[in-house]
């Protein structure tokens, strides 16, 4: 099964199968976050969707530690 991953530090997003351990290629973090996304509703978003994603997972995984 493929998962959708995304680094909490710069919201860089990556497709993964059989992986716990993921690590983020853009900021070198070593352990990403697993997204709430299935592989079809990534795919099946644009550029813009999946930016505006990446925005307001951000925003409220930022608020979640205050």
């Amino acid at each position: 099964m493929m998962k959708v991953y995304i680094c909490p530090n710069c919201g860089w997003m990556r497709i993964v199968s059989r992986r716990k351990d993921v690590e983020c290629h853009q900021c070198g973090l070593e352990q990403m976050t697993l997204s709430n996304l299935s592989m079809v509703e990534y795919t099946n978003m644009n550029e813009k969707e999946r930016e505006d994603y990446v925005k307001g997972w951000m925003y409220i995984h930022s608020r979640k530690g205050k």
